[in-house]
């Protein structure tokens, strides 16, 4: 301890502590959720690492030395959201409190501060510990100095920063060189990830080694390679950690003014008191009962903003901690029934993979109160393994309880373990709620698996994946994992969620609007999806096929083609290539610039050069042909389940913040359709013989919901007498009569329709419809001189947005915008925009979601035996027996409509075909 001095870097952990917690505030309304952050942070760190100095390094205000050097440096970094400038302050009190130096240096970064006090303490005897969560700082371990990162419990000495990053110390700026830092928008070499950046330096040893021979690489990587040369050394510089920068304005000697002191208790107790830190003002007013802190005279008041209790209380962290691991029928019998009795019990699965409908089931964790929970192992495989009961036995003896509905049950994503079960013949029912919901109906903005929750609402760091079952080559399959280990991880991953439901159960039930769509939407919604996602959808391999060499064939010409406008041979995958003949050969004009000042060959300078020269229109279509066959024509053959024979996609369902699904592993929601061979794609979407496929899709739906939100008189009445809504919308702008709107009228009405509530400006109005401004803004003018309710609701939404953080869809869901207040003009701008189209996109999701409940309803109760198998976007897809066909063609429509009252009437449209495509 005498030697050993430890360093902080507290930028970093200042966002990490933001991002990590909730919107937690004083009773005042003062945000405070880095603060908690940070002050746990802290204290831990003093407990687990005691050190003689110590010190807490932040970034000062102003310019660096390397903003001079490269003006773009940071340029992409949003700016501080205005909640954490609030908290700036108060944190280095708190940090001075506890008794930490604090050191901010000028025109140098906090990583520089830090990299400078390693190497003098080194030179001084000191060992040095780094709590971090920067991979830059990895560039100074060393025999002395070791980097920590107490978010993820990792610990990184040289023979750790070798098994992380794939090179020792001495070697890692010559890494981040090369593949680059997109954090701090320093550019490397284009294409160069890790993998390249790893073969280089072993081959040629260091960074001017492969400078060096940099002429021997080929490839297009290679022409990357020697095309950033000339950037290189810049690179390196920016990103090479300074240890020499003076520090004699701030400080004397280490020993002298990085002392570790004790902890203000006075001043702490007054922090606590005045920002609502109630269970840490508890624990010191504990250990110091003559304290009276001034003005205190009852427990102050729970944080605000849905929050009903402490952040991190006693009820979350149970003293003591009692997994058991299950390795006889008297101990499973004993388990079961312990849940016969809970009132709720936290599941989860152990598997062999995470691919739902093939993976196999490797064990269970249960918990029925925090601290207490099981691991049954029922399939670990390594030698010398202890005898486990059989997978068989165990789900025998709790099949009746898993599959009673009326045994409630909690758990992470259930979903993926309903799957599992299914594998093995068990119908999971009962599963009331589902922290990964929970979290996604309360913070949808914010990231939701179980190791962030933890940290975000327990201040708990979970065992990490890979420190079980290590990661790349040398990954495990948890069945070979050591049973005591094996328990440690999944009876926490048990424990952990249901102590997680404890502490969110009041953010969601403690609101009306948010307990509706947890309740009524979110949690039905899983069920349902995870019957569709068993149900798959059949694919036809051999027109795929076919349709792969169709496409192959066309690729083929349109390269050629491309070589005879460029006069010349070359790779159409090169950016390199295609710059040089743009813009040295054919000398196109540079619409924009890439980081390293290289002319941009990217989608949206090919979309605006298409428009004036033939190359970049071959070139997009070249592109658009191969990723179709890429993404589909050749893979979704490769995908297709051999045990059903179909394609299964999995929706995730707590990724947009709107709420709509993401389909993944295929994603069957992104195939193009406005193109003739993108839509070809769906007539391999099949039907089996005896059946049809029906696609079922919301009419407008995001133009019925502005009428609805904004009660705009016009739009009800159009909608009301079911009238052409585009149509309509021409007449009101040009001042015509319905039956005299033009095919150019409603097609300039139909793109303020859609662009408007997308947040269109006039000038990108301007440049959709090939006019000049000034014309756009006319009829932006006239659209909300006749459909002022629409103004009126856009100009609303915004202050409302402003003022509270986020909007809200006609259900209640809670659309959270964080760069709604940013200082940053283009992103705050970008939030209103967004603030204007969520609660209709928003909207449209909850729709579709329901609409999938009521069906899958309806088929249930009725025993048919047609079944959902798709939902993309506003449509639902399904496989329909002949003989249920004239049924369901009929009552589809009328469930979609009726899933909700809205001041217009919902219209759903039904088609139906042998394939997707026809069904159209």
């Amino acid at each position: 301890m005498q030697k050993t001095l430890l360093l902080v870097d507290g930028s970093s952990y200042l966002y990490r502590a933001f991002h990590a917690l909730p919107d937690l505030r004083s009773p005042d309304g003062h945000p405070t959720g880095a603060m908690h952050g940070m002050v746990n942070m802290l204290r831990r760190l003093r407990a687990d690492f005691p050190a003689a100095y110590i010190a807490c390094v932040f970034d000062a205000k102003g310019k660096t030395f390397r903003d001079d050097l490269y003006p773009e440096y940071k340029a992409t970094r949003a700016s501080m959201p205005d909640d954490l400038r609030l908290q700036i302050e108060p944190i280095h009190e708190a940090v001075r409190a506890m008794g930490w130096p604090i050191l901010m240096v000028e025109g140098v970064e906090a990583d520089d501060v830090i990299g400078t006090l390693s190497v003098d303490a080194a030179k001084a005897g000191m060992d040095v510990i780094v709590s971090t969560g920067d991979k830059d700082l990895a560039q100074l371990v060393n025999a002395q100095v070791t980097l920590i990162n107490t978010m993820s419990n990792e610990k990184l000495d040289e023979a750790g920063v070798l098994a992380k990053f794939g090179v020792p110390p001495n070697r890692i700026i010559d890494y981040l060189t090369l593949i680059g830092d997109t954090v701090d928008n320093v550019p490397g070499v284009a294409k160069c990830g890790p993998k390249t950046a790893l073969k280089w330096l072993a081959a040629y040893d260091s960074l001017d080694g492969v400078m060096a021979n940099a002429d021997k690489i080929g490839g297009a990587v290679g022409e990357n390679l020697r095309a950033a040369l000339p950037w290189l050394p810049k690179g390196r510089e920016l990103i090479t950690v300074k240890t020499d920068c003076d520090l004699s304005a701030h400080m004397m000697s280490i020993s002298e003014t990085l002392i570790a002191k004790d902890e203000d208790k006075e001043s702490l107790l007054s922090f606590f008191n005045r920002y609502g830190f109630k269970t840490l003002l508890r624990e010191l007013s504990a250990m110091t009962p003559s304290t009276q802190v001034p003005g205190q005279t009852s427990a102050p008041a729970a944080p605000t903003g849905g929050a009903t209790g402490d952040l991190f209380g006693a009820a979350s962290a149970p003293a003591n901690v009692h997994y058991e691991t299950v390795l006889t029928e008297a101990q499973l019998d004993a388990w079961i029934a312990k849940i016969d009795a809970a009132e709720l019990t936290s599941v989860d699965t152990e598997t062999t993979s995470l691919e739902p409908m093939t993976a196999q089931m490797v064990g269970i964790s249960l918990a029925t109160e925090p601290g207490l929970a099981c691991y049954i192992p029922v399939a670990h495989s390594y030698q010398g393994v202890p005898e486990q009961l059989s997978r068989e036995l165990v789900l025998d003896k709790l099949k009746p309880w898993l599959e009673d509905a009326a045994k409630a049950k909690v758990g992470q994503n259930l979903k993926y373990d309903a799957h599992i079960f299914a594998n093995h013949g068990v119908a999971l029912r009962g599963v009331v709620h589902d922290t990964l919901l929970q979290s996604y109906v309360f913070e949808s903005h914010r990231t939701h698996d179980m190791d962030s929750l933890a940290l975000r609402h327990l201040n708990h760091t979970t065992i990490p994946f890979v420190d079980v079952c290590g990661k790349g080559a040398n990954q495990i399959c948890f069945d070979q994992v050591e049973l005591g280990r094996a328990t440690e991880y999944a009876a926490e991953d048990a424990d952990i969620t249901l102590r997680l439901h404890m502490a969110m159960h009041g953010h969601v039930h403690g609101d009306e609007n948010l307990t509706r769509i947890y309740k009524t939407i979110e949690l039905p919604t899983a069920v349902v999806l995870q019957k569709i996602e068993r149900n798959g959808v059949l694919i036809d391999a051999a027109l795929l096929k076919t349709q792969s060499g169709e496409l192959g064939a066309r690729i083929v010409e349109l390269e050629k083609k491309a070589h005879e406008l460029a006069e010349q041979p070359f790779n159409l995958g090169s950016p390199k290539q295609i710059g040089e003949i743009f813009f040295e050969k054919l000398k196109l004009p540079v619409v924009k610039k890439t980081p390293s000042g290289a002319p941009s060959t990217d989608e949206e300078v090919l979309q605006k050069l298409a428009e004036d020269y033939p190359l970049p229109k071959v070139l997009l279509e070249y592109r658009g042909m191969a990723k179709l066959k890429s993404t589909y024509t050749d893979k979704l053959p490769n995908m297709i389940n051999q045990a059903t024979g179909r394609v299964h996609t999995n929706y995730a369902q707590a990724v947009a913040v709107t709420g709509r699904l993401a389909s993944n592993d295929p994603n069957l929601q992104n195939i193009p359709i406005r193109t003739a061979e993108g839509r070809r794609i769906r007539e391999a979407f099949i039907a089996p013989p005896g059946s049809h496929i029906v696609s079922a899709d919301y009419s407008q739906i995001e133009l019925r919901i502005m009428a609805h939100i904004s009660g705009d008189e016009n739009m009800l009445r159009a909608f009301a007498e079911g009238e052409d809504i585009h149509r309509a919308t021409a007449a009101e702008i040009f001042g015509v009569a319905p039956a005299e709107v033009t095919s150019e009228q409603r097609r300039y009405a139909k793109v303020i329709n859609f662009g408007l509530i997308y947040g269109m400006s006039a000038f990108g109005l301007a440049s959709n419809l090939g006019i000049d401004r000034a014309a756009a803004q006319s009829y932006i003018d006239r659209y909300f001189a006749r459909f002022s309710g629409v103004k009126a609701y856009m100009d609303d939404t915004r202050l409302q947005a402003k003022a509270k953080g986020y909007v809200e869809t006609v259900f209640g869901r809670r659309l959270w915008l964080p760069e709604i207040n940013s200082p940053n003009g283009p992103r705050r701008q970008g939030a209103e925009r967004a603030a204007i189209n969520a609660p209709m996109q928003g909207t449209a999701a909850d729709l579709i979601k329901l609409a999938m409940i009521a069906v899958q309803d309806w088929l249930e109760k009725e025993g048919l035996r047609t079944k959902m198998i798709m939902q993309v976007h506003d449509e639902l897809v399904l496989e329909v027996p002949d003989a249920e066909l004239a049924l369901v063609r009929e009552t589809l429509p009328k469930l979609m409509a009726g899933v909700a009252e809205l001041k217009v009437p919902l219209l759903a449209e039904v088609g139906v075909g042998r394939n997707w495509e026809e069904a159209h």
